[in-house]
């Protein structure tokens, strides 16, 4: 039985947008498949699908996402509403496994989609409706009825993605490389360690602990600050940055020693973590993958639940996304990371369409009902985006 025929292209249309995906560079270490999103851009030849195989492969797709359950040939007849028998069926399942579209886990318990399965499902045979006016406006009420800025926003976001979907939400702190810096403050603590209050425009406070090379009294920590207010209100983090080379240049006799002390620690605090552009991101709702049957062995959870905490690996893949432009949508093994090999990540960046501020998302299982997820991230992304500009 001949089940291929012409290449539909790779696209995900989602209300009036078309969000098309294309390759990012990504270290031969770290292939995301083309960052999870080209597959239908390059199926070969053997690999285009007949109407009828398309139609049944949706049907077991949306079947399996539904039921959790492996689906057999007469299932999948009734599913299907085509006049097909069992046999033609078999047939088809048959060579769409070959292609590696579907898998049979156990003899004769039916079959179930592989990341391949899914990858043409979503590129190809989803039809994505925009998010209902109802949910939008739940959405955007929360959004408004959060009077924070920064780490709570955010928190609070994940948080109502995670309700939203019932899986987890991830959101990262909007980056403050745009934002302008208002006041800097220092406090001494134990062992040479300093708190760096940081304030950007009116609203956004962060708090960074920084070890110095020696002790700094109160009056020296306040004579820095001082200084560097004067220096640096005003500025963008690059501003800032070119600020600081520029000062080192400098003569040091030029510079007299609260000059020097206060550009030493502004080394320590503006080439740290999150303020050299290093994303930081909030978890929420990692307890509802427990009861998701395919991620609920113990040793499983405690090993995403720990890539969750260690955020290296994870933040590789939203530090792409944040590169990208609109709704990515990584499957499986399509992340490059083994822990994710049974979840996928729907992820859209926020912030205005000049400038990505940062990445919101859903992790769940692979099976999720991605026509649900896609339009709440792309939703919320946007809402997101508006309420941060309108607060700067």
């Amino acid at each position: 039985m001949r089940i291929l025929a012409g290449r539909r292209k790779g696209c995900l249309t989602l209300g009036r947008g078309v969000y098309s995906f294309s390759e990012q560079s990504v270290a031969p270490e770290r292939q995301v498949c083309a960052a999870a999103h080209v597959y239908m851009t390059h199926e070969s030849p053997e690999e285009q699908l007949s109407e009828r195989a398309q139609h049944l492969l949706r049907s077991l797709v949306e079947s399996y996402i539904r039921d959790g359950q492996p689906v057999g040939s007469r299932a999948l007849s009734r599913e299907s509403g085509l006049q097909l028998s069992s046999a033609t069926i078999r047939n088809v399942m048959a060579d769409l496994e070959e292609l590696g579209f579907v898998a049979s886990p156990h003899t004769s318990a039916g079959r179930v989609p592989t990341d391949k399965g899914y990858r043409f499902f979503v590129d190809s045979l989803l039809q994505v409706q925009p998010l209902e006016a109802a949910a939008a406006a739940e959405i955007e009420r929360q959004l408004e009825a959060v009077r924070e800025s920064g780490k709570d926003l955010v928190s609070s976001v994940s948080q109502l993605l995670s309700s939203l979907t019932r899986l987890a939400g991830v959101v990262t702190l909007p980056r403050a490389t745009q934002a302008t810096i208002t006041q800097i403050e220092f406090v001494g603590l134990s062992e040479n360690r300093v708190l760096v209050v940081l304030v950007y425009g009116e609203r956004e406070v962060q708090n960074r602990i920084v070890q110095l090379e020696r002790y700094f009294s109160h009056d020296e920590l306040r004579r820095a600050s001082n200084f560097l207010n004067e220096q640096l209100r005003g500025r963008s983090l690059e501003e800032v940055r070119q600020e600081i080379l520029r000062q080192l240049s400098e003569t040091r006799a030029h510079l007299n020693q609260v000059m020097l002390d206060a550009i030493s620690m502004a080394q320590h605090v503006f080439a740290s973590g999150a303020q050299n552009g290093e994303l930081e991101y909030v978890i929420k709702g990692e307890t509802n993958l427990m009861s998701v049957a395919e991620l609920s062995s113990v040793e499983r959870l405690r090993r995403l639940f720990e890539a969750f905490n260690e955020k290296r690996d994870f933040l590789h893949l939203l530090d792409h996304s944040l590169r990208a432009e609109g709704v990515q949508i990584f499957i499986g093994h399509e992340s490059g990371y083994r822990i994710l090999d049974d979840c996928s990540l729907v992820t859209a960046p926020y912030g205005t369409p000049a400038s990505a501020f940062g990445v919101l998302g859903v992790i769940g299982p692979t099976r999720m009902a991605y026509e649900r997820v896609i339009p709440i991230v792309d939703m919320t992304a946007k809402l997101l985006g508006a309420a941060l500009n309108s607060r700067r």
